[in-house]
């Protein structure tokens, strides 16, 4: 069934085991609900699985390593009807990255994918750690859909992907490059490709244009790696909403 409920809720719980009617928490969940909240049998929950559907349900059982509840209400949510795909390379400092991925989440982006580039700083990243900032995220601004994170790959594996849409490089090569804002139309999706520190290097910026990447700015202003892919997303985001 679908709710015309409001879903409105100071916290929201991430879960995809979903059995019939019944919600189930993660351990790292369940023992946020039992032991932080410490709520109880009979109260009220409200959770999304990241594929567009947020519930709310009944609490049948609780402990600290587990929560079931019954469904109650379900509210879906359509797909975006674009899509908006960052690739940017990890900042040396970890923290950095992990503000970026955040807030690029609350703009409702699409998927990301870290890049390993010839002047990267850093060259490992914990996936999973990642991947938490992105469920607290989602569970913050009450997103319906769950951002897809890539594995670490380096630019040329991500350029020679097969991809759909319009696709970016944004660096500081050139001095005449044309702001994304004007470059960009409005299509159903669009890929965005944010060096490191330093910049990409002039011989992977030539093998993105060979492989049908555009040369785009970011403005005068010289931004750092998470800066810059927070802004690339809220100017594709505000084209968009007008």
């Amino acid at each position: 069934m679908v709710a015309n409920s409001t879903f409105t809720s100071m916290y929201w719980f991430f879960t995809d085991q979903i059995e019939g009617q019944i919600i189930h928490l993660s351990e790292e969940e369940a023992r946020h609900c039992s032991k932080v909240l410490r709520m109880q049998m009979g109260d009220t929950i409200h959770a999304l699985d990241g594929k567009g559907n947020q519930y709310i349900a009944v609490i049948q059982s609780i402990s600290k390593r587990d929560v079931q509840a019954l469904i109650q209400e379900i509210q879906t949510t359509a797909p975006s009807t674009y899509q908006i795909h960052l690739a940017i390379a990890p900042t040396k400092n970890i923290s950095r990255l992990e503000w970026c991925i955040e807030k690029v989440c609350e703009l409702g982006i699409t998927s990301i994918s870290p890049i390993l580039c010839q002047r990267s700083e850093r060259k490992i990243i914990k996936h999973e750690r990642l991947q938490k900032i992105l469920f607290a995220a989602v569970k913050q601004s009450q997103k319906a859909y769950l951002p897809t994170l890539h594995p670490l790959m380096s630019v040329k594996e991500y350029v020679q992907q097969p991809v759909q849409g319009d696709k970016y490089i944004c660096h500081c090569a050139y001095d005449d490059n044309t702001h994304l804002a004007k470059l960009y139309k409005d299509n159903a999706a669009i890929h965005i490709m944010i060096g490191p520190e330093g910049d990409f290097h002039p011989d992977e910026v030539e093998l993105a244009l060979q492989a049908g990447y555009i040369s785009a700015g970011l403005g005068a202003e010289r931004l750092r790696t998470e800066t810059a892919g927070v802004y690339a997303c809220s100017v594709i985001h505000t084209l968009r909403a007008m």
